[in-house]
C-alpha cells in the first residue's frame, strides 16, 4: 500500500520562507470583532425595543377586546362597541408602525456610523500595515546589496 506523504515539513519550511508580522491579522482581527460586537449591541437594542412595542401593542389590543365581549344590553350596542375596537385598533397599528419605523431609522444610521468608522479604521490599519512592509523591504534591500 501506498504511503500518505506528510506536508508538515513542507509546509513548515514554506512558512518559514515566508516570514510574516501576524501583528497585522491580530490589529484586523480584534478590529473586526470590536465592530462585530457593536453591530450585534445595535441589533440586540433594536430586537429589545421592537418587543416592547409588540408586547404593549398585544396588551392594549387584549384589553380593547374586553370591552367587545363584555354583555351589551342593546344590540347597537355590540355594533358600537365593534366600531369602536376597529377604529382604535387603526390608530394603534398606526402609532405602533410609526414606532417601529423609529426602531428601524435608527439602527441604520447606527450601522452607517459604524461601517463608515470600520472603514476608516481599516484604512488606517492598512495603512499602518502597508508603511511597515515598506520599510521592512527596504531595510532588507538595503542589507542585501551590501
Amino acid at each position: 500500500m501506498t504511503k500518505t506523504q506528510d506536508f508538515t515539513k513542507v509546509m513548515q519550511d514554506m512558512m518559514a520562507a515566508f516570514p510574516m508580522d501576524t501583528k497585522a491579522f491580530e490589529d484586523a482581527f480584534k478590529t473586526q470583532a470590536a465592530i462585530g460586537e457593536k453591530l450585534s449591541k445595535v441589533a440586540l437594542e433594536a430586537a429589545d425595543k421592537s418587543a416592547e412595542i409588540s408586547a404593549k401593542w398585544t396588551k392594549d389590543t387584549i384589553a380593547r377586546l374586553g370591552d367587545v365581549t363584555a354583555v351589551k344590553s342593546e344590540p347597537t350596542d355590540y355594533t358600537k362597541a365593534v366600531t369602536d375596537f376597529a377604529s382604535a385598533s387603526a390608530e394603534t397599528a398606526a402609532e405602533n408602525m410609526a414606532a417601529f419605523a423609529e426602531v428601524a431609522k435608527k439602527v441604520q444610521m447606527e450601522t452607517v456610523e459604524l461601517m463608515l468608522s470600520a472603514g476608516k479604521d481599516f484604512s488606517e490599519d492598512a495603512t499602518a500595515a502597508v508603511k511597515k512592509a515598506t520599510t521592512e523591504a527596504t531595510k532588507a534591500a538595503k542589507a542585501a546589496a551590501k
